[in-house]
């Protein structure tokens, strides 16, 4: 009757007398299996985790045999964050009940937890099985599913548990997230907005609605949402770092700065806020602490960077060189081996013997790279050597400031024999040749901000110059636009290797290119080259200035706001015609 009693008040909501009656019950009977088992739930309810384990443990040693009580052990476990004992309790709680859809749907989180996620879809599925309406199953099969990078079936499955509870909030705000993911931003959009108007304290909403904005290109619509996230959850490290983000596109780089601090005093283990914060640095051209963070592109999985395995060491500037041989290597795109190939001839300086290995494309032009003794190709067998360093960590062991940047006008030479092919092809040396490149690698995470359409630069390029194509590949919305104009040369696929390129790099009188590794190729064989930027550029050209200390005859055409290509467009076609080469002056710099 006591315990009747007991159950009464508790489904009534008073939890503080039916709990004095469970005590009284188990200081009576220390085995009374129901009085354990509700002192347990009282304590999942009040978030004692710890009373919750040791009152239900103590039940279910009494009786072994109640699904509730191991699905609410398994709950006390995972909240103590003892996956494997969740998982073990929820298992036995399926075994004794198999419709339990709820000891399923737990299961299917932990499993998630421990990176199960193909079996999290699948526990997901059994408990869809046993309650076709389980709206909260749908939605975290969604979730299983957006890890798997399924991410056209997660939005199919957060759009069924909708259809169960139209007015889920998570189940909107995390289809939002994977939309975002899938670059369908302004539905994202909408789907944040839904969730926060359902939950206007959803921080993690506000943040991944500004991280949507960012993308949209609407940055201080996108720092106000990091502002109501953080508002909201003082101490949500990552809007702190997606709110640095958008403070940078607004070129607020202090601002920017401080919020990758406050990040990173709440996380200091976000590798990712390292690395952005690096780059931040290195934009501002405060180069001594923005080499050394840049080092945390190692551990940032967003970067494409992975670490060599090798025994030698790892060269930091500090050991001794001379009589040692040491492999440098390149680690990211071909642009910046070509900037940072340089500093080969820094490290020879010190007596080493370099051997410098890079991408296949590369080792025609880099043949003759001052300070080199081994020239290879990833891939090659490696020869012997005392110790090693990727390229771009050359600038932080050797001290590299502003001011000491090595700076030749030209360090790399264009092949004799193709030279000469190319001054074949293209005839008339008393033509004015300008070289172009309008857009880059379109699998870049910046490509929509640094190339442009060539229909878009055609309207800005005058007539009295031959324009020569250094693109190997067409967009195919470019193609109709290059047919259309009969005084820009196009060679395509005959721009067989980087050889090539060279050549044709050194037979223009300019190069005009948006930010692609031809920029570096042309400038690091000391071409007249205009660079094309947008607003926010990569960290390498700084900002507000029209020179780049690191090569002396590249001229910067910044975009005076973001997508104001036509402003640059515009300069470059009043600099185009007021500037001409004296006639009969082939290649000059």
């Amino acid at each position: 009757m006591r315990y009747a009693q007991a159950l009464a008040l508790h489904h009534a909501g008073q939890t503080a007398a039916a709990a004095a009656i469970y005590r009284e019950l188990v200081a009576a009977n220390p085995t009374h299996f129901g009085a354990l088992h509700m002192l347990g739930v009282i304590a999942l309810s009040s978030q004692d985790w710890a009373a919750a384990c040791d009152l239900i443990g103590r039940a279910v040693a009494v009786n072994a045999d109640s699904a509730d009580a191991w699905y609410n052990l398994g709950l006390a476990h995972g909240h103590m964050q003892r996956a494997i004992d969740a998982l073990a309790c929820y298992d036995r709680s399926i075994a004794l009940s198999p419709d339990h859809y709820r000891a399923y749907n737990n299961r299917a989180n932990v499993l998630a937890e421990l990176g199960r996620y193909a079996d999290a879809v699948v526990a997901c599925a059994r408990a869809i099985a046993c309650k076709p309406d389980y709206a909260e199953a749908y939605c975290n099969r969604g979730n299983a599913l957006r890890q798997l990078r399924q991410l056209d079936v997660a939005v199919a499955s957060y759009d069924q548990a909708l259809v169960h509870c139209p007015t889920f909030a998570e189940a909107i705000a995390n289809r939002g997230a994977v939309l975002h993911e899938l670059e369908r931003f302004a539905a994202a959009l909408a789907s944040h907005d839904q969730a926060l108007a359902l939950n206007p304290r959803y921080a993690e909403a506000w943040s991944n609605r500004g991280a949507t904005l960012l993308q949209l290109g609407q940055f201080a619509t996108a720092v106000a949402s990091f502002d109501r996230a953080i508002e909201i959850k003082p101490d949500y490290a990552e809007a702190y770092a997606n709110r640095g983000a958008a403070l940078k596109e607004l070129q607020q780089l202090d601002a920017a700065l401080a919020s990758y601090d406050r990040a990173l005093a709440l996380a200091p283990g976000d590798a990712e806020a390292r690395w952005n914060k690096s780059l931040i640095l290195l934009l501002a051209g405060a180069f001594a602490d923005g080499w050394a963070l840049y080092e945390s592109r190692w551990d940032n999985p967003k970067t494409e960077c992975r670490r060599r395995d090798f025994p030698q060491p790892l060269w930091g500037g500090r050991e001794p060189l001379a009589g040692r041989t040491i492999l440098l290597y390149s680690e990211q795109g071909l642009g910046d081996t070509l900037q940072f190939c340089r500093y080969a001839a820094l490290v020879a300086a010190l007596g080493a013997r370099v051997v410098l290995e890079v991408r296949a494309p590369l080792v025609g032009v880099l043949r003759e790279l001052a300070g080199v003794a081994v020239l290879l190709a990833y891939g090659d067998p490696l020869p012997p050597f005392d110790c090693h360093c990727p390229l771009l960590s050359l600038p932080r062991a050797l001290h590299t400031r502003l001011e000491t940047i090595p700076r030749a006008p030209a360090y790399l030479r264009a092949d004799a024999a193709r030279v000469a092919h190319w001054r074949a092809r293209l005839g008339d040396p008393g033509a004015i040749r300008v070289g172009l490149v309008w857009s880059g690698n379109p699998g870049h995470n910046n490509d929509r901000k640094r190339s442009i359409p060539l229909a878009d630069l055609l309207p800005f390029l005058p007539a009295g110059c031959t324009y020569v194509s250094l693109q190997q590949e067409l967009r195919e919305r470019d193609r109709a636009a290059l047919a259309g104009r009969a005084d820009i040369v196009h060679f395509g696929d005959a721009l067989a290797e980087f050889t090539d390129t060279a050549a044709l790099c050194t037979l223009m009188n300019l190069i005009i290119s948006v930010d692609t590794s031809v920029a570096h190729l042309s400038a690091a064989l000391g071409r007249r080259t205009w660079l094309l930027l947008p607003y926010i550029p990569d960290w390498r050209w700084l900002l507000g200035r029209d020179d780049s200390p690191w090569y002396p005859t590249i001229k910067l055409y910044r975009q005076p706001a973001h997508g104001a290509w036509s402003a640059v467009l515009a300069q470059v076609r009043a600099d185009l015609n007021r500037w001409r080469p004296p006639s009969g002056t082939e290649g000059r710099r």
